[in-house]
């Protein structure tokens, strides 16, 4: 499906057409509303929490999008995502994504389902001639990645990651001034030492099926556990696992708040960012110590001030528990990324860069230097109002009617995943002091077998990813 040949079909239609009397301003657009042949058609998958901020967020703010149709594999989710979201609204249900996309004549998806599942499900969409907004981390995979990015090009896909820094104008600033040498050569670059994600224990009891599951395949309840559960190994229905799949390897690469691919993903998205690497990445990784768990103890020690943007979250992370080991990356320009920072000591959304004339620190919403100069220019575009939803969700609908590259493109995602799972395969390997060399062209260690077993996992079978 094509949506600029959606488009045209209107418009030729349209012109065969004798003008009514009366045409509502609406219609054409006036009174800053949005003419329907403007708008976007899409579809959302996966209506959690996060799905729920997403629609709310474009129905107030970004009228170019028309959400048409919803879909999740629980059908209870189709009733409680409705009346949470828009109660009024007319879109179309589905508890299966391929008869969405099969039947409803959409631009592009909105992909907010777990991590596990976003794969599969961006890769059928594009393939089906629709563009893609997908939740970060958008692989639970390096090699996964480079598939979805693969998909894209054949394609010819408009893709956006959720890491919506990418679209905030300070932030973007601030990484123009560390590009354009305002802080001279960057040497090092000092971030956070996230939590990975754990394995899931073993002799978990088998749960009844949640209230509202049972869907028109049976009374049982069973398909939806089963499409939930996707390319990863099968499991019998716990409802741990299904609410906070976020924590365990199987599923995710430590997504929950203080977690690699949770805001980890923010902040080396960040780096990427800052230091213009985004299509590439660094050539070595080192393990600086032994792994060991580590209690994040946010609601507890953390100490935000009025200016940590985190400050809000604070309390948001409670006893979260995994793997740390602090590393070093080094790109190929002889620059060291350090992820040793604690919880309780910087930028959780970012990085600060350290040159040889200056530092810069940037963080969501909040960039600071030494010099103060630096940032405190009338330049700085200043703090970001309103959700950061806004202009990242804004940017995608531009780009599915411009066909420009987004902010975020599927390539930057890529790559700012792909340092998530390096952190994680590091400390897997678990060869302290040892170089773990990476050849960014290639996707692959060359010295480190065990690395790069860990690239990629089997996929359940009836889950391929379509060739």
């Amino acid at each position: 499906m094509s949506t600029l040949n959606r488009r045209d079909a209107l418009k030729a239609t349209a012109a065969t057409i004798a003008a009514p009397m009366f045409i509502p301003a609406s219609a054409l657009g006036k009174d800053g509303a949005v003419a329907p042949s403007e708008r976007i058609n899409v579809g959302l998958i996966g209506l959690g929490a996060r799905c729920r901020r997403i629609a709310t967020d474009t129905l107030k703010n970004v009228p170019t999008i028309n959400i048409a149709s919803v879909s999740d594999c629980l059908p209870s989710r189709l009733d409680t995502f409705t009346a949470a979201v828009s109660p009024d609204a007319t879109w179309k249900r589905y508890t299966e994504f391929r008869e969405m996309i099969e039947k409803e004549n959409l631009d592009a998806v909105m992909i907010e389902t777990a991590t596990h599942q976003r794969a599969w499900i961006a890769c059928n969409a594009m393939a089906a001639g629709m563009d893609a907004c997908i939740e970060k981390p958008m692989s639970l995979t390096i090699a996964e990645g480079r598939e979805m990015v693969q998909c894209a090009r054949k394609h010819d896909r408009v893709t956006q990651i959720g890491t919506q820094q990418r679209s905030n104008p300070m932030t973007n600033w601030a990484c123009g001034l560390i590009q354009d040498g305002k802080i001279g050569t960057v040497r090092r670059v000092k971030t956070m030492n996230f939590v990975g994600p754990v394995p899931i224990p073993g002799g978990m009891p088998k749960h009844p099926m949640p209230k509202g599951s049972q869907g028109p395949e049976g009374s049982d309840g069973t398909k939806w556990w089963d499409t939930w559960t996707g390319q990863a190994d099968f499991h019998e229905y716990n409802a741990n696992l299904f609410y906070n799949w976020i924590n365990y390897v199987d599923y995710d690469g430590g997504g929950r708040s203080f977690g690699v691919t949770g805001w980890g993903a923010h902040a080396y998205d960040q780096i990427q960012n800052g230091l213009g690497t985004s299509d590439t990445g660094p050539v070595s990784i080192t393990l600086m110590e032994n792994v060991r768990d580590f209690d994040t103890g946010m609601s507890d020690f953390h100490r935000p001030t009025d200016d940590d943007p985190a400050a809000a979250l604070a309390g948001e992370p409670k006893e979260i528990v995994g793997p740390v080991g602090r590393c070093v990356m080094r790109y190929e320009n002889g620059t060291e990324i350090d992820f040793g920072l604690t919880n309780d000591q910087g930028p959780s959304f970012g990085a600060v860069f350290e040159g040889t004339q200056g530092k810069i620190e940037i963080n969501r919403n909040k960039v600071a230097s030494n010099p103060k100069e630096l940032t405190a220019s009338d330049e700085n575009p200043g703090l970001l109002k309103g959700s950061q939803n806004n202009p990242h969700i804004q940017n995608f609908a531009d780009c599915v009617k411009s066909r420009k590259t987004a902010n975020a493109d599927i390539e930057f995602g890529h790559r700012s995943t792909t340092i998530c799972y390096l952190l994680n395969i590091a400390r897997a390997v678990g060869k302290v002091g040892e170089e773990l060399k990476w050849d960014p062209k290639t996707e692959r260690f060359t010295n480190c077998d065990e690395g790069n077993q860990l690239l990629s996992r089997e996929r359940r079978k009836g889950w391929e990813l379509p060739s």
